[in-house]
């Protein structure tokens, strides 16, 4: 097999979700909406937390940066998708479907890594209370999310350099919104074995690993809660996991659900719009999960709407003479 883009295409064509003009504006109004409230949203809580003394915590520390790689996440797939609906092309080029995919790739695997990382900072805080500050300390929150960075972008770069190994014959019609893995491999019409063992390797380990380590935490976290005597402790112990909690589920349940039915015979403008779910719909109710189910959260934008609506009357009133 020889390396590089042996057939000489410049160019791919997204299919996106419907090929159906009529729909094409109904899309485009519904993914920029829900565009616009995952990066406002998002936002929202990264400035809340970073203004707020209150929340600045290693719990809220890895809630930003979560919020950060969901805009990040979101913004590499939907901005292409809602430029070519509006531009009423469906071409990406080669080193554009390239970047994306790297991109992709890179923020879902920061997206896991820093799940999992949350996961034990939980299970720190609840099987660990008196010691939390102390094992959890700036220094190794950092670490955490250095090394969750690191791991993905080696795993984004080694996919995406594999697939500079493949060939394509022909004019390639993507039936998907992003460039996505899978379905470069299979639309290539060179050797793919070796791409196809890394790629499941790949999903297994830094797939497999991260909610092998969520488990165990929760785990762990469910065990200690039970050990607790009143049912208001309980209660309170159970409330500082329900917003991540819900957050893995809506991530992995979404995610391994269209991977794991890409093994199944359907076709793959179904897997598209089932991408739909973990690529847009769980960045976009990550800030709602957040900040409805999170006292500390509403307290703080309580506090920061405060301080935008006073601020608003004192600086009037300067200019008054």
């Amino acid at each position: 097999m020889d390396p590089g883009n042996n057939t000489g295409i410049s160019k791919f064509l997204l299919l996106g979700l419907s090929e159906e003009p009529e729909l094409q504006p109904l899309i485009f109004g519904l993914f920029l909406s829900m565009y616009l409230i995952t990066v406002f949203g998002n936002l929202l809580i990264i400035v809340t937390v970073s203004s707020d003394s209150h929340l600045h915590t290693p719990m809220y520390f890895f809630v930003s940066n979560l919020s950060f790689v969901d805009i990040c996440f979101t913004s590499t797939t939907v901005s292409k998708m809602l430029w070519n609906i509006q531009t009423h092309s469906k071409v990406i080029n080669y080193a554009g479907c390239l970047s994306q995919m790297y991109f992709f790739i890179l923020f879902a695997g920061v997206d896991m890594f820093l799940l999992t990382v949350m996961a034990y900072d939980r299970f720190v805080a609840i099987c660990h209370p008196l010691h939390y500050m102390v094992i959890m300390n700036p220094q190794l929150c950092g670490l955490l999310v250095l090394v969750s960075w690191i791991m993905s972008i080696l795993n984004s770069l080694l996919q995406t350099l594999m697939v500079l190994w493949l060939s394509f014959c022909t004019e390639v019609k993507i039936p998907h919104f992003f460039c996505e893995l899978n379905q470069m491999i299979q639309l290539a019409c060179s050797d793919t074995v070796l791409n196809t063992t890394v790629m499941y390797f790949a999903a297994v380990l830094l797939g497999g690993a991260p909610l092998t380590g969520i488990l165990y935490s929760y785990s762990k976290i469910v065990s200690s809660i039970l050990g607790i005597s009143s049912s208001q402790g309980k209660y309170k112990a159970f409330s500082t996991c329900a917003s991540h909690l819900s957050v893995v589920s809506l991530f992995y349940c979404t995610s391994l659900g269209v991977y794991l039915s890409s093994a199944a015979p359907q076709s793959s403008h179904s897997s598209a719009v089932a991408s739909v779910m973990y690529t847009v719909v769980t960045p976009m109710l990550n800030p709602f999960i957040y900040s409805l189910r999170n006292k500390d959260i509403k307290r703080a934008l309580m506090r920061f709407s405060g301080m935008a609506v006073l601020k608003g009357p004192i600086v009037r009133g300067l200019k008054c003479p």
